[in-house]
């Protein structure tokens, strides 16, 4: 039975068939977004589900079973914990019953379902890794990012508050509008009105809060320019960087991870042609043993024969 589970587990038809079929599970999620449209099909949709969830059931079922003596291993890997767990919340389903308060909470298990097609290949594992794996040095480049927004949103209300209200009124409105600046979302728009004032640029319909028109072309310029190249050309390269490194990081120890269980691949390969070495020599030996203790018995028996016959040669000839 080990053997049998431990060899579907890692069959390329099996890992194949569960792509295929959470797939389906996610196109199935998709249909049921249409509501009263699909209303029809509710009972054909449900049997499918429940086929879907057997098939993840038995899935985990297989993979603790290869483990044999040792099924705790399993839950070693993150992500077949992942996956136990997706599992399990599905089950969680028909206990909610068809209660609204908890509909959001069975829509989003289903969405869950989906995310097995990261544990199911291996080179989104990967990425998913390295982001995971790049976390603490990307939180260093938020805490910098951040107080490069506190301070020039800060800047900006004391430079230009008066003249932008809509933009720069206050603290966070300010940190807001300048999430868009770093975005490029249209980010030249609330540069042109700072530079040229409310009063002549991008306050149409809102002359009323335009109370104080009062442009700065060289140092509005100046302020957007420095925190776009700041912002964005430097800051928000160092999270790209950050990532690919974790992912060099993550494809080394990958490469390493598989050399290992390559070369115990190959040892055991090797021990098992050396024991069945040993295993041919012992029984040649055996063989060997048998042939020598048999021919031994012959001559025990022989000895005897020959020192008659010998004796009575001897007196024959002596008579004579």
């Amino acid at each position: 039975m080990v053997a049998l589970c431990k060899k579907i587990a890692e069959a390329k038809w099996f890992q194949h068939f569960i792509i295929a079929v959470i797939l389906l599970a996610g196109i199935l999620v998709g249909i049921q977004t249409y509501g009263e449209r699909v209303e029809q099909w509710t009972s054909i949709i449900d049997t499918i589900d429940w086929v879907i969830l057997i098939i993840f059931t038995a899935e985990v079922f297989i993979k603790i079973t290869a483990q044999g003596n040792q099924p705790q291993n399993y839950f070693k890997d993150a992500w077949n914990l992942f996956d136990f767990f997706i599992v399990v919340a599905c089950y969680a389903g028909p206990f909610l019953g068809d209660n609204a308060e908890f509909l959001p909470v069975l829509r989003l298990i289903r969405i869950l379902r989906v995310f097995k097609l990261v544990t199911a290949l291996p080179e989104l594992q990967l990425i998913v890794g390295a982001l995971l794996r790049s976390i603490p040095s990307m939180a260093y480049i938020s805490l910098l990012l951040g107080l490069l927004f506190y301070i020039y949103g800060a800047m900006a209300v004391f430079l230009f508050g008066p003249n932008d209200p809509i933009h720069f009124d206050n603290l966070q409105t300010a940190i807001l509008s300048l999430f868009r600046v770093i975005t490029l979302e249209d980010w030249t728009d609330i540069m042109y009105i700072n530079m040229y004032g409310c009063g002549n640029y991008g306050y149409g319909g809102n002359e009323a809060l335009c109370t104080n028109s009062s442009g700065s072309p060289i140092l509005a310029s100046l302020f957007f320019v420095s925190f776009v190249l700041i912002g964005t050309m430097i800051v928000l390269n160092l999270f790209i960087g950050v990532i690919m490194n974790g992912m060099d990081e993550m494809k080394a120890e990958t490469e390493i991870k598989a050399r290992v269980a390559r070369k115990n691949k190959e040892d055991g390969t090797n021990l098992k042609n050396e024991m069945h070495l040993l295993i041919d020599k012992v029984d040649s030996l055996k063989e060997e043993l048998s042939l020598l203790s048999h021919l031994y018995e012959q001559e025990k028996k022989e000895v005897p024969v020959l020192h008659e016959t010998y004796k009575s040669n001897g007196k024959s000839k002596y008579k004579g």
